[in-house]
């Protein structure tokens, strides 16, 4: 039994279903997790809730938040030096890479996870549960929380056996991501790696609405924009993987009950 502890600091897309990658039927024997979060705020003294974690005793730490290169993000994982830790953020926190390296920290980077367009004029409640379910569909469809859970289960596979796991050092770019998302169809494939590449370029419209720009008649647009554009990107990964399913093609890879990834792609076919 691997026991694998998850805390999350803030909120990126891939946090709101990191621990669901790895037992999405709820059945599997192999590992038992543990979540604790901070909740949306991310400063240093919410890193105490590493502590509530180091209780569970975890054989695996996965740290998710925005740029892993804040303060709260880097106390949080620091509170586990000496266990494994994979660290998955987004792309600012491509800054910190060297210093995770360094220190032994395992990383997933992912490109497409994108910040929000977090200006009080636009950004209510509503706005931005429909802002992330749009972000989960762009990675789940195009392939990336499939490299996710893929590096992950590598690791807990290492973990079982009584190995030292070499842990993931990944960005996810779009071309990882469809890689991972096995398309057998080109034009899925193609719609796919648009819907990343526009999806990524969300942050850079969103950084500049809400950090650079200072006039609200400049800003408001701009963070709508964003949200528009990830909402398209949702729209194209869904249409990806349409074509697939008209196909008879999905690539399915469901956990056994003992942690084993199986495979299978036509419908009616057992996975394997």
């Amino acid at each position: 039994m691997v026991k694998v502890g998850v805390l999350k600091m803030g909120a990126i897309g891939t946090a709101l279903l990191v621990e669901y990658l790895l037992d999405e039927r709820a059945d599997r024997g192999d590992i038992e997790v543990r979540v604790v979060t901070s909740g949306a705020k991310m400063q240093p003294e919410e890193a105490a809730v590493a502590e509530k974690l180091k209780e569970f005793d975890p054989d695996l730490v996965i740290v998710v938040s925005p740029n892993a290169a804040l303060p709260g993000p880097k106390a949080a994982r620091e509170a586990f030096e000496g266990k494994p830790v994979i660290v998955i953020s987004d792309a600012p926190a491509k800054k910190a890479k060297d210093e995770l390296a360094e220190k032994g920290f395992g990383y997933i980077l992912i490109n497409a996870d994108s910040m929000i367009g977090a200006r009080r004029e636009f950004l209510d409640p509503t706005e931005m549960a429909l802002f992330n379910a749009d972000v989960v569909k762009v990675l789940a469809a195009t392939g990336a929380f499939r490299l996710v859970q893929g590096e992950i289960d590598r690791v807990i596979t290492s973990l079982k056996v009584g190995e030292t796991p070499e842990l993931p050092k990944v960005v996810i770019t779009a071309e990882r991501a469809v890689k991972a998302g096995n398309f057998q169809n080109p034009y899925a494939r193609a719609k796919a790696m648009a819907a990343y590449y526009i999806a990524e370029k969300v942050a850079d419209i969103d950084v500049k609405g809400c950090f650079i720009e200072k006039d609200p008649e400049k800003y408001i647009p701009l963070v709508a924009s964003a949200h528009e554009m990830m909402r398209v990107a949702a729209l194209l990964a869904d249409a990806a993987r349409e074509i697939e399913k008209g196909n008879d093609s999905v690539f399915r890879n469901p956990h056994s009950k003992d942690g084993e990834i199986l495979k299978k792609v036509k419908l009616m076919d057992k996975p394997e």
